[in-house]
């Protein structure tokens, strides 16, 4: 992927918001508080089109420790409620809106604007890609339910969105999984890697268990979904012995997993001895390295 088509990428993923925030602001700029007004918490209620079914405790517990001692810095995107217009529903900020509610504020800065549900639902996933927050599943369902509900191709969608049509196109394949392999993922047993390797499987829930059970990484995974037997990693020449997975401790191979899938890609962790080591992150396509350069540096991109 070429650096111009990096950026317009980005572009395109930030231009709703920044379309309706103001476009010479970075998003979340403290400038976009000037055309906000504050409006009572009890005023506000929550965005059906919302794509996150999940709000993770610890991360709640961190945000509303926040807004009890700042207040809401970043006003809330909010359209008036279509069935009652003494109230407002939120396009995005649901999050900040449920931390205020649980800090005991009374009122919060909200920026209204007048959307349809299609604009409702895109920019709600457009927010939570941008924060990464959504799940693999979650992710998949606004895209089907964009397709379905609002007629947009596999390409106009990926266009909107801001994502390659392969990834828009893998990701709705997740939705074909059985109901039990879906479970492990949403539960983050299985990260979303490990998914589309099971999607080729003859029995994908067998296999999903079988890969929670030996904490297999995607790449072995892959091999197993194949009806082969899990490949191990070749060890490089020069390589310490007790880097191979199968003399790998347990805490290391937990850890492993863990990063893998927090990053959605394979990493592997190799011990040299017991202070020095070395971590792999592996990718398989380009779209994969972007999306992990974009989070290494927080949305801004590297130079290089």
């Amino acid at each position: 992927m070429s650096d111009e088509e990096t950026g317009r990428r980005r572009t395109n993923l930030g231009r709703g918001l920044d379309a309706l925030f103001g476009e010479d602001d970075d998003y979340g700029s403290l400038d976009r508080l000037r055309p906000s007004r504050l409006v009572p918490v009890d005023v506000l209620c929550a965005n059906p089109f919302q794509p996150r079914h999940r709000f993770h405790d610890d991360e709640m517990a961190e945000l509303v420790d926040s807004v009890r001692q700042q207040g809401v810095l970043q006003p809330i995107l909010v359209r008036p409620q279509p069935d009652d217009p003494d109230r407002y529903q939120i396009v995005a900020g649901e999050r900040r809106w449920r931390a205020a509610q649980a800090a005991q504020l009374h009122e919060v800065p909200v920026v209204v604007r007048e959307l349809g549900d299609e604009e409702t639902l895109r920019l709600a996933l457009i927010e939570n890609i941008q924060r990464e927050n959504l799940s693999p599943l979650e992710e998949a369902e606004a895209y089907q339910r964009l397709i379905r509900d609002f007629q947009h191709s596999q390409e106009e969608l990926a266009r909107s969105v801001g994502k390659s049509r392969s990834h828009v196109a893998n990701t709705l394949r997740l939705l074909t999984l059985p109901e039990d392999v879906r479970t492990l993922l949403e539960d983050g047993q299985l990260s979303a890697g490990h998914a589309r390797a099971l999607l080729t499987a003859s029995d994908p829930a067998a296999a999903a268990e079988e890969t929670v059970r030996l904490g297999l990484n995607v790449r072995q995974t892959e091999s197993l979904a194949r009806g082969g037997a899990p490949a191990r990693p070749r060890r490089r020449s020069g390589e310490a012995a007790s880097t191979s997975a199968a003399e790998k401790d347990p805490d290391t191979m937990a850890l492993e997993r863990e990063v893998s899938e927090l990053l959605g890609l394979r990493v592997a962790i190799n011990a040299i001895d017991g202070q020095r080591g070395s971590v792999t992150v592996h990718y398989q396509t380009l779209d994969q390295l972007d999306h992990l350069l974009h989070r290494l540096s927080h949305g801004r991109g590297f130079s290089g």
